[in-house]
Formats: C-alpha cells, sequence, structure tokens
C-alpha cells in the first residue's frame, strides 16, 4: 500500500468515528428516557387527579347530606357521575354500586345509605335508597355510567303546574295583622324540607305559647309511601286528643323520625291514638284510596284529605308552606327568623317579640336530626 492510500484509509476511519460519535450524542440515555418519561407519566397523573377533583367538586347532594340528605333532597337536581365500565349490569350489580358511590363519595361517613329496591324503569334503573330514615328514589343508565341522585316524571311536573297556576295568588310581603294571629304550617310528615321547617318553628310555639293559635296541618297528599300517611294520622289524632304532649312528641319524632320510641317516651296513650287513628281512617277512607292506585293524584302519590279543604283554601301546593291570619307567607327557616315573621301580624307585639335573647339564627339541616344546615327554600311537590 502506498503511502497516499494509506492516508485516506485513516481520513476515512476518522470520518466514520466522528460520524459514529454524533450519532451516539444525538441518541437519548437511558437514564434521560426514563427521566423524560417519569415527568410525562407525572404530569398526566396531575392532570387527570386535578380533572377528577374539579369533577367530584361540581357534584352537590341536598336531601341527603340529608340530608340532607339527600338527603334532598327534593330538589330537582341532575347530575352525571362517571363509573368505570361500559357493559350492561344487572339490578344487583347497579344497586351495589349505587350504594357503594353514595357511602363513599358523597355522604362520606356523615350517614349511612341503605338500598331497598332495584327495578327497571325504561332505559334506567331506578334504586330506592333509605338515608336517615329518609327513601329517596335515585336513578343510574343500566351501563352504571350515569347516576342521577334524583328524578321527576314529566307527568308529575305538569300536574304541580296546573296546580300552581290554579293556586291562590303568591304570597304577599305583608300578611294581615290581628291580636292573635293564626299560624299554619302545612308539611308532609317525611319530606325533608317539611321537617327542617318544622325544627325552625317548634321552638317560637313554644316560646310565644297562648299568644298565637298554632295549627300543624298535612299537605293533601303524600310522596313517602304508607309509612307517611300512617305517620301523619298518628299525629293528627295525638294533635287533637292529646294536644298538651303533641309539642315534646313532635320534637322527639324529628330526632330520628321514630314514632313508637316517642310514644313510649313521652307517654302517649296508644290505645287512643290506635282508636282515633281507626276512625279517621274510615272518614277520609285513606287506606282504602292507598290500595286504589286509580285515586292517587297524578297516578303516583296517594291522598291524604283530611286538610284538603284548607289546602284548596290557602293554595297549598307543597311542604312546607306557611299560612298566617290566612294568608301564606315567606320566612326563612330559622327559629329567629320565623320569630321575627309571626311578630309582624300582631297588631301589638308581645314583649317575646322585643324582649327574648338566645333565639337561634341558625337553620337545621333538612331531613330527621338536630343537625345545622344551609338555609334553603327548597320543598317538596
Amino acid at each position: 500500500m502506498t503511502h497516499f492510500e494509506k492516508e485516506e484509509q485513516n481520513e476515512l476511519k476518522q470520518d466514520h468515528e466522528e460520524i459514529s460519535k454524533e450519532t451516539k450524542s444525538e441518541e437519548p440515555k437511558p437514564e434521560e428516557s426514563k427521566h423524560e418519561e417519569s415527568k410525562h407519566e407525572v404530569h398526566k397523573h396531575k392532570s387527570e387527579k386535578h380533572h377528577a377533583t374539579s369533577h367530584e367538586k361540581a357534584v352537590t347532594f341536598n336531601l341527603w347530606k340529608i340530608a340532607t340528605v339527600v338527603l334532598a333532597v327534593i330538589l330537582i337536581i341532575t347530575v352525571g357521575l362517571n363509573f368505570t365500565g361500559s357493559n350492561e349490569l344487572s339490578e344487583e350489580e347497579a344497586g351495589v354500586k349505587i350504594v357503594m358511590f353514595v357511602n363513599q363519595n358523597l355522604l362520606q361517613g356523615q350517614a349511612v345509605a341503605k338500598l331497598e329496591s332495584v327495578t327497571e324503569e325504561g332505559n334506567l334503573y331506578n334504586v330506592k335508597l333509605t338515608i336517615s330514615g329518609q327513601e329517596v328514589d335515585s336513578y343510574v343508565t343500566k351501563d352504571g355510567e350515569i347516576f342521577f341522585p334524583q328524578g321527576m316524571k314529566t307527568s308529575e311536573a305538569e300536574v304541580a303546574a296546573a296546580a300552581s297556576a290554579s293556586a291562590t295568588p303568591e304570597p304577599a310581603a305583608n300578611v294581615p295583622k290581628s291580636d292573635k294571629p293564626v299560624v299554619e304550617l302545612f308539611v308532609m310528615s317525611h319530606c325533608p324540607f317539611g321537617t327542617q321547617a318544622e325544627k325552625g318553628i317548634l321552638p317560637v310555639v313554644n316560646l310565644l305559647g297562648d299568644k298565637i293559635d298554632f295549627q300543624l296541618k298535612f299537605v293533601y297528599y303524600a310522596m313517602h309511601g304508607k309509612t307517611e300517611l300512617d305517620e301523619q294520622m298518628k299525629q293528627v289524632c295525638i294533635n287533637d286528643e292529646q294536644s298538651t304532649k303533641f309539642n315534646e312528641y313532635l320534637a322527639c319524632f324529628l330526632e330520628d323520625g321514630d314514632s313508637e320510641r316517642c310514644l313510649d317516651s313521652v307517654g302517649i296513650n296508644k290505645a287512643k291514638v290506635t282508636s282515633c287513628v281507626s276512625k279517621l281512617d274510615k272518614e277520609f277512607s285513606i287506606l282504602e284510596n292507598y290500595a286504589d292506585k286509580s285515586t292517587w293524584l297524578s297516578g303516583n302519590y296517594p291522598l291524604f284529605d283530611v286538610h284538603k279543604a284548607d289546602n284548596e283554601k290557602y293554595g297549598v301546593g307543597g311542604s312546607p308552606t306557611l299560612v298566617i291570619n290566612g294568608q301564606q307567607a315567606d320566612s326563612a327557616r330559622s327559629p329567629a327568623s320565623y320569630l321575627a315573621t309571626i311578630c309582624t301580624s300582631f297588631n301589638e307585639m308581645p314583649k317575646e317579640c322585643t324582649e327574648s335573647t338566645g333565639v337561634s339564627t341558625e337553620t337545621f339541616q333538612p331531613g330527621f336530626g338536630y343537625e345545622l344546615g344551609a338555609a334553603t327554600q327548597a320543598s317538596c311537590g
């Protein structure tokens, strides 16, 4: 090999080595590649976590945090919540999934949801839950992808709208005055917003005593099944025949909805209640109508006609409805708010209206129990 050939070979070898070095420098090192992948996964995880957190914060559940319930709630709330899985679930699987979701994600230990039943309704499952003594209808798509804490049939909404249109005019800002105001509160015994109103007004009723004529009455239909009808008949009878013990019984019942416990603890004469309920039921055909769904309001709600005439007179459409001196009245639901509202209806305010101290300005939660909650104007019906 000549001198020139050797030099040319050396130059080619050097060029090859330089190209090889440049190629290696452009390839990511294993450690650097892993680091970049790790950074990407962390960013992705944070993004997904932020999205999930934002989604969870957007979910509300008024009856049940029930309240609330809930509970609540009986506000018309439709909230979509994503579950994993896309196959159609059986009724049992859907019920188990909903109970777990509600307890773990919505109630979070503040109450316990129990599964009562799961039935097929069109393209959805109707999942009945019980939370703190309140029965709540919820719905879930058959694949478990979307959960509706509460639903309303359009036919029921149309009936409610028609009832509202035919009701008396909206309550005036100022109610009529009298020497002894007549205060009537219309509720459903198991409506969470009705029980909230009762807890707020009862301290005021006890405070004002015989300076007002307070009457607890019931809405002309029930939204919470036979349990509600049975309880309302009991309360009507206790109020009519053992009135001196009624407020104490009601305060007890509002703790947890345990009627039997309260009958015993307050010392109610059960035999008198049973006899009275039998006569009341016969007079108004309450259980007979309950057994005949053709008599139900809109085919969905059994009737409770004991105070039907007053419901029609005042245009009562839902629970709670406050009537003072024959006219619907608006009020917030804290004891202090009810006191202020009722006191404006006196011709001359008694000292309880101006000198009372310690009347709570807090609002109780909807449903049973005396825990404090948020102010609301929601109603059943």
